[in-house]
């Protein structure tokens, strides 16, 4: 409410502006009486006459009370975001959402990032009446009159996390008067929006660099067209690297480094942080053509389908060769490979790995699947590791960030995610429900007690192992440090092959040639 009521105050601009600049000219000057009056009648008609030009729609507003006048509300969507609509020479701010906030600024807008500030000038008060005023207050008033808004913001996704928020850059949004005769240059003048966001925070861990920035960068910015520039705090370059295939297919025009780009950039629009809906998801009804997450993944596959759609036609056409030189006389072994479901296995060392790894992989080629194991490191190209999961029915993966890596995978695939102790509700609320909306067969397997590697160190009665809630609520940190940090899987491969088998019948609705149970 506190921001509505400064948009409104704002809104009624020359008007109140008027009304201030007398006062500040009467307590400097002590003017007589005859120019008390004759100034007192230049404001009264400078606010009453727009109004009574104007007299049916205030009158409108007088009767709007408990009924809704179709001519004043109907052209408003009510189910729009705060902001969504606002006039030149305007800041206005969306705080209302406890992931992020977003401001928006339009009108003549420049960056000055020796200031870590973004400035709008505003002309509209310039008129013959209000300037003949401001230019009889002194200078030391008139600098802190040519100030109209002033408001804070650190763009980044995590808005109620105040320890990472307390690392991100901060952002002053500042509208200010455009004074007669004062030039403010442009050093580049951009003829596209500007959007201004941090690439700080848990960047580096690749779940929040997707949930926290690349797919609430599409929300924000796909409805461009790539009409638009990227401006980003806390820069990184290899992150630009990392996501340029993506970046590429939201903007047309490159990257700029906020802090280090000392020139003054120019707009008409500019939007200061990102939209978020929740995790890993893109809510189409909070999108302007309904997009979803489904259109997220086909953008990532517009992206990077010329990088890798060489590689996999050299790769198929070696494998064909192959397959044929074998027996060139008959189609049967090509035809039972080419029917070969293909199940892919994220792998990692450390925490959470799986100990019987290679006992899952003979299993898993037994009961006919092509098993690929993927061990993604930090550099390894994104590319590469979405040509490997693009052409996969199965992935399987014990939970953590490394999980996000189901965005590449194909709708009506099959994406398995072991879930240790202790992390059954991060695995369905970053992982499993996200996956089903992006329309994956997901299969959630909760180890039991005797295939962590806690069941060697705490005793069978330990609360570790029989009620894990019991330390989790407890906060992040014993999760993190009980759970995650200190746990490896080996999983009961009879028990875990009755999900292998049913992945295996959703992907080629033909039963498993053998099963372990």
């Amino acid at each position: 409410m506190v921001h509505h009521h400064r948009y409104n105050l704002l809104k009624k601009g020359g008007d109140e502006e008027a009304g201030t600049l007398l006062f500040l000219y009467y307590r400097r000057r002590r003017p007589n009486l005859l120019s008390v009056l004759f100034l007192s009648l230049l404001s009264c008609t400078f606010i009453l006459v727009p109004h009574l030009f104007s007299a049916s729609s205030s009158l409108s507003h007088l009767c709007s009370f408990g009924v809704q006048n179709e001519g004043f509300v109907g052209n408003i969507d009510v189910n729009a975001p705060l902001c969504s609509s606002i006039p030149n020479g305007r800041i206005c701010c969306d705080r209302s959402h406890f992931r992020s906030d977003i401001c928006f600024m339009k009108g003549d807008v420049r960056t000055h990032s020796p200031s870590s500030s973004v400035l709008l000038y505003s002309s509209k008060s310039n008129n013959g009446f209000i300037s003949y005023v401001s230019s009889m207050i002194d200078d030391g008033e008139q600098e802190e009159r040519d100030e109209l808004q002033h408001e804070k913001i650190k763009p980044y996704t995590r808005k109620w996390e105040p320890s990472i928020m307390d690392t991100i850059d901060e952002l002053d949004l500042i509208s200010k008067r455009a004074n007669l005769g004062v030039h403010h240059s442009c050093d580049v003048i951009h003829n596209v929006p500007a959007v201004i966001f941090s690439t700080g925070g848990y960047t580096g861990n690749l779940y929040h660099e997707f949930n926290d920035g690349i797919m609430p960068l599409y929300i924000t910015s796909q409805h461009f067209n790539k009409k638009v520039v990227f401006f980003i705090l806390d820069y990184r370059n290899w992150w630009v690297i990392k996501y340029g295939d993506i970046i590429s297919h939201l903007s047309d025009h490159p990257v700029i480094d906020f802090i280090g780009d000392n020139r003054t950039h120019c707009f008409t629009e500019a939007i200061i942080g990102l939209r978020i809906h929740d995790e890993l998801t893109v809510d189409s009804s909070l999108m302007r053509s309904n997009e979803s997450i489904v259109d997220f993944r086909n953008l990532l596959d517009r992206a990077y389908w010329p990088r890798i759609r060489g590689l996999i036609q050299e790769e198929e056409q070696e494998t064909v060769d192959k397959k044929m030189s074998i027996n060139p006389t008959s189609g049967s072994v090509f035809d039972y490979q080419a029917r070969k479901p293909k199940l892919v296995i994220l792998s990692r060392n450390g925490s959470r790995a799986i100990m019987n790894e290679n006992s899952l992989v003979k299993t898993s080629e037994e009961m006919g699947f092509q098993v690929q194991v993927l061990r993604p490191e930090r550099t390894t190209e994104l590319a590469k590791i979405y040509r490997s999961l693009n052409s996969s029915d199965v992935m399987i993966g014990v939970h953590g960030a490394a999980m996000t890596h189901f965005l590449f995978m194909k709708p009506g695939s099959v994406f398995i995610q072991v879930i240790p102790l202790g992390t059954e509700w991060p695995a369905e609320t970053y992982y499993g429900e996200p996956a089903r909306k992006l329309g994956l067969k997901y299969i959630g397997y909760k180890i039991k007690s005797r295939e962590s590697s806690l069941f060697d160190e705490y005793d069978k009665d330990d609360p570790v192992l029989r009620n894990p809630s019991s330390f989790t609520k407890k906060g992040w940190e014993y999760t993190k440090k009980i759970y995650l940090e200190d746990q490896t899987v080996r999983l009961e491969l009879r028990r875990f092959g009755k999900r292998l088998a049913r992945a295996y019948y959703c992907i080629t609705g033909i039963h498993p040639q053998s099963s372990l149970e």
